[in-house]
């Protein structure tokens, strides 16, 4: 690819703001032109923006660190500067909303980390690995929008990340029920051990509106595109439980499952085996290779040894063993920040890309 479209990240000074930074600073396709940000944050070096409260290591890139920050909320200004946007605002979730369907009207596509438009029927949120087929539901949310480039795409919640794609492969042997707990880092609460001391030593078994998302997101991921909107999956049943512990990154899940069709320990090993989709058939630059890599060591994966496996967008999965009351049980662990937040994203807009929708202005 001889020309890299323009990008530029909505919230761009927030923890999932910086992965995106960091991610971006020296992508092979995308160059990030524009960092938007609250009006607190405007008219600032990003540098001096993102000072003293900077969260990965190596420092903040050499050539976004003089980018001038632009108002998130002056979508025409910033419309105007790139081929289109990441969103990681941090923002009432009606505003977010309304904000990412200016940017779209604005004839600038959207590929957003938020919760805002999960549910929107007619946008699609993207595993890309598993449901591919959903950019077909684009077409449609551009006529409901009345854009011809514009459109909004979304990821899912972090806490699936690492359990879905390891029962995706599966999807042929009937999974009929899926219990989840889910052990969560506190990155994904935008925290660090610095400001969020009171998770030192300490567990908090509740993540508010976690669980919801955790047991209604997959249905839409396993759902079908039909009459111009993405109709959910009615099953498996899925129960979660999803806990906050004192991990930096890296969100690691207790899974059982019971089948229709129960496979054998081969079976499940060789379907994890051979898991991919189309970001492996592309090799998109972010693709993870393998996509599933499963330890037979019994202690892992371990959220420190292995959440950085394909750059941190690869799945580890471990523990495979019968379960007395479901069939199978196994722990799964995927990188929160990465394939769970701005990884996923960034890898949906590969996708995109590859697939057409999204182009130069």
């Amino acid at each position: 690819m001889t020309t890299k479209l323009k990008v530029g990240v909505l919230g761009a000074t927030g923890m999932v703001g910086q992965r995106f930074v960091s991610l971006l600073a020296q992508h092979p396709w995308f160059d990030l032109v524009t960092v938007a940000a609250s009006p607190s944050s405007a008219g600032k070096p990003y540098a001096d923006a993102v000072a003293g409260r900077w969260t990965l290591p190596g420092g903040v890139p050499a050539n976004v660190a003089k980018l001038t920050v632009v108002d998130a909320s002056e979508v025409q200004r910033v419309a105007q500067s790139v081929d289109f946007v990441f969103c990681a605002v941090d923002l009432p979730k009606d505003v977010t909303a309304k904000l990412e369907e200016d940017y779209a009207k604005a004839e600038t596509p959207v590929v957003s980390n938020n919760s805002a438009h999960r549910w929107t029927p007619d946008v699609p949120m993207f595993i890309p690995e598993i449901n591919d087929a959903h950019v077909a539901v684009i077409d449609a949310q551009r006529r409901r929008l009345g854009t011809k480039r514009g459109f909004i795409t979304v990821k899912p919640n972090c806490s699936i990340q690492s359990y879905v794609p390891a029962i995706h492969p599966l999807k042929h042997f009937g999974p009929t029920k899926l219990a989840v707990c889910t052990y969560q880092a506190i990155s994904g609460a935008g925290k660090t051990f610095e400001s969020w001391p009171e998770m030192v030593d300490n567990v908090i078994p509740f993540i508010k509106g976690e669980e919801e998302k955790s047991e209604q997101e997959p249905l839409k991921i396993w759902g079908q595109v039909s009459d111009g909107r993405v109709v959910t999956a009615t099953g498996p049943a899925i129960t979660a439980q999803c806990i906050r512990v004192p991990v930096s990154d890296g969100h690691l899940a207790a899974v059982f499952v019971a089948f229709e069709k129960k496979p054998s320990k081969e079976q499940i090993l060789a379907a994890w085996k051979d898991a991919g989709g189309k970001p492996q058939q592309l090799s998109l630059p972010s693709a993870p290779k393998p996509f599933l890599t499963y330890f037979e060591d019994e202690a892992r994966p371990q959220t420190k040894l292995d959440r950085d496996q394909g750059n941190g967008q690869g799945i580890t999965i471990g523990r495979l063993r019968p379960d007395a009351v479901f069939d199978w049980r196994f722990v799964a662990l995927s990188h929160n920040t990465v394939r769970g937040a701005a990884g996923g994203a960034v890898l949906t807009a590969e996708l995109l890309k590859a697939e057409g929708f999204l182009t130069a202005k």
